[in-house]
């Protein structure tokens, strides 16, 4: 046994339900295979009434492929499985209904153009025709009981994340779950949203659901869980009290090594040149007469609550979408940016927070991913060098340490922090000097974080200007040499002193 794993917990008792009691679920030896890839090897975890459990590890540690395992999304190929003390075999996402289980991913299962009462009931036509007054009373009160002021005449597509959520969940209710998966629930909502929805949680936790919730936000971990099962390389290396697991064990286990704390120190200081300069940048009531400059070697962060227009400078200078005014100056060079193309040749990059939608091709392989914006460095007379190509994107893979398969592998089968690293890859390749970085490690795992720090730093540390946006502000403070804060459009704060600055501090400014 690897010594660095602590001995499995005595059973702890659990809010909601006796020790006597079976668990909701329960998985024993699980294996799961697909075509070249182990992906599960004697998986195990069980899920109790009233409890919320954690599950943590690496991407590709296997939890998704567990989650779409109790989901019915796949097959088992060994292993039990019992519900409620049951034998049970879940064959399809119908079967997961049956038994009471829903999940709630990042990416929600809603209809924007349907209310949010037509969402609620869509797809149980079926089993029970309402009218629709009855279910504007059965909508109001599934979602008082989850405290949400939400009309359920209202479009979803008029909801925020937040709210979104809620009706996930309420939808769930409807459908009387019993056990609910949640996949990093927090990802996309502000610190008093998150205090909203854990409130939910512990409400359903206190009313006998058991909860599964998925999250690389360690410190969440220890704030809402009851228990944590870790996973690496398919297996569950065991399942123990939150309050026996500190964070830098949960780490250790869940990468396999003891990682260093914190985040990398600057290799070298800004050399205070102008790299970029912007000036009166405006988009309606998005973006507000946004000026800023970023210098050689700089790491400028971004900071602001969720719809604070940081994603709408970044997208403004990197011509994805039209500006109604403002300037941009290069180098002292006045440059114009009317689309992507433009801003590539100019040498500014962005990475999108959308890695999935809006920065990569899914079906495409990683090779052709990296090549998209570079054709031309291989390309003559219309034809491809595609032995320069490769021997590019093998250089990267080294470099930037890219767990692949392949070059043909898909991009969509990569973990979140290989698919962000190909995107790096594929902008450093173009020599972009400015570098936009918006939310640089949502979805990615504490190994990954990691390597992810060090990469923008060694950026920094060669004459890049790193514009960097993030909604966590440990790392807006741990990584950036000076920090703007937006609120409503608009620059309402600067940071010089970053080591002396708090979370108070840039919360006051993003509120301002």
């Amino acid at each position: 046994m690897d010594p660095s794993i602590p001995p499995h917990s005595q059973e702890p008792q659990t809010p909601g339900a006796p020790l006597s009691a079976p668990p909701l679920i329960r998985l024993e030896g699980i294996e799961k295979s697909f075509p070249g890839v182990k992906a599960l090897r004697s998986a195990r975890i069980d899920v109790r009434a009233g409890e919320i459990h954690a599950l943590v590890g690496e991407n590709g540690a296997g939890k998704s492929t567990l989650i779409k395992i109790i989901t019915g999304a796949h097959r088992l190929d060994r292993g039990t499985m019992e519900l409620r003390g049951a034998p049970a075999h879940i064959a399809g996402p119908v079967d997961a209904q049956r038994a009471g289980i829903a999940a709630i991913y990042q990416e929600f299962d809603l209809v924007p153009a349907l209310t949010v009462r037509e969402n609620l009931f869509l797809g149980r036509e079926s089993r029970r025709v309402l009218a629709p007054a009855a279910e504007r009373r059965a909508a109001r009160e599934v979602l008082s009981r989850l405290g949400a002021d939400i009309d359920p005449e209202t479009p979803v597509r008029d909801l925020d994340i937040a709210r979104q959520q809620l009706v996930e969940i309420a939808r769930a209710l409807l459908a009387d779950a019993r056990l609910l998966i949640m996949d990093e629930p927090t990802a996309a909502l502000t610190p008093r949203e998150v205090d909203r929805l854990f409130s939910v949680l512990a409400e359903l936790r206190a009313r006998g659901h058991g909860i599964l919730f998925i999250s690389h936000r360690l410190i969440e971990v220890a704030r809402i869980a009851d228990r944590v099962t870790v996973m690496r390389d398919g297996a569950t290396l065991g399942t123990w009290p939150v309050s026996d697991m500190p964070q830098d064990r949960m780490i250790t286990l869940m990468v396999g090594r003891t990682l260093e704390r914190g985040f990398p120190k600057a290799r070298a200081a800004s050399s205070g040149e102008a790299l970029l300069t912007v000036r009166g940048l405006r988009a309606g009531a998005r973006v507000r007469d946004v000026s800023f400059t970023l210098h050689h070697g700089e790491i400028l962060g971004l900071a602001g609550l969720v719809g604070a227009g940081r994603t709408e400078v970044a997208r403004l200078i990197f011509g994805a979408d039209r500006a109604d005014a403002g300037t941009l100056t290069l180098d002292g060079h006045a440059i114009r940016i009317r689309s992507p193309r433009d801003a590539i040749r100019h040498g500014i990059c962005l990475l999108t927070e959308d890695r999935k939608g809006q920065g990569l091709v899914l079906g495409l392989s990683a090779r052709d991913n990296f090549a998209l914006p570079n054709l031309g460095h291989w390309s003559r007379r219309g034809w491809i060098a595609s032995r320069r190509e490769s021997s590019a994107f093998a250089r990267y893979v080294e470099s930037l340490n890219i767990r692949v398969a392949g070059p043909e592998q898909a991009a969509r089968n990569l973990s979140g922090g290989n698919q962000q690293k190909l995107l790096v890859a594929r902008w450093l390749e173009s020599d972009s000097r400015v570098v936009i970085f918006d939310e640089p490690t949502r979805g990615i795992d504490v190994g990954a974080k990691w390597e992810m720090y060090n990469l923008i730093r060694d950026l920094a540390a060669r004459g890049r200007g790193i514009l960097m946006i993030s909604s966590e502000l440990p790392e807006v403070l741990g990584m950036s040499d000076r920090i703007l804060v937006m609120h409503d459009g608009r620059i309402t704060g600067e940071i010089r002193d970053v080591p002396a600055a708090t979370q108070e501090q840039v919360l006051t400014l993003a509120v301002a």
